[in-house]
């Protein structure tokens, strides 16, 4: 479907879940922030974690959330719509997104169901890793928190004039050439390692910026 650079589109009949299905940025961001700073704060100051541990751990989490981040954009967001029940949740989850590209209000996941899912990750690593959880997990949300303000700022804003703005590139290819291409949008790193980064001539999107 051709991207809509304006509106938006009611999803649910029923106005309390068509409300749910909309968030600001912000309340995302904030809470995704402060938890992991939490969890941060409980790592350093109730295990028995060393400093340099601590450290160590909160980056591989965020890394970690780079590759998730890639996987569930190509996997799970751009799913084949091969039955009617894939193709409904391919358009609820993320096809409505790619057909209205600048609607504010679902450029992250809706904060109920990020809670749900965040709760739920941060059980399945503490039963795999035990207090280094604590550490790990705040590297994890916080990366997701930086995608968050990333993908909202290269739909809402301009490019800036520095090494940054090909991350609004990028995501410009994966929204109006190729949807196949490009799913990384805070970083371009798995793209890259699994041929997926798409070498056109990067200026043929630039009108889309």
């Amino acid at each position: 479907m051709r991207p809509k650079n304006s509106g938006t589109k009611q999803l649910f009949e029923n106005p309390i879940l068509e409300k749910l299905s909309r968030t600001h940025i912000a309340v995302p961001v904030t809470m995704f922030f402060v938890s992991g700073a939490v969890l941060g704060w409980y790592a350093f100051t109730y295990t028995d974690l060393s400093n340099a541990l601590i450290g160590m751990l909160f980056g591989v989490g965020a890394i970690t959330f780079t590759f998730i981040e890639y996987w569930v954009h190509r996997s799970v967001y751009h799913i084949d719509p091969t039955t009617e029940a894939r193709a409904k949740f391919q358009y609820v989850a993320h096809g409505v997104h790619h057909e209205y590209p600048k609607d504010k209000t679902r450029l992250a996941m809706p904060p109920l169901l990020a809670i749900v899912v965040a709760v739920t990750l941060f059980s399945v690593f503490f039963v795999l890793m035990g207090e280094a959880a604590y550490a790990f997990f705040p590297g994890f949300i916080w990366g997701y928190a930086s995608y968050l303000l990333v993908h909202y700022a290269v739909h809402a804003y301009a490019p800036p004039k520095n090494f940054l703005k090909q991350l609004w590139i990028n995501h410009a290819v994966h929204h109006y050439k190729d949807g196949n291409a490009v799913f990384g949008v805070s970083s371009p790193l798995w793209d890259y390692v699994f041929g997926t980064m798409d070498t056109m001539d990067k200026s043929k999107v630039s009108e889309n910026l």
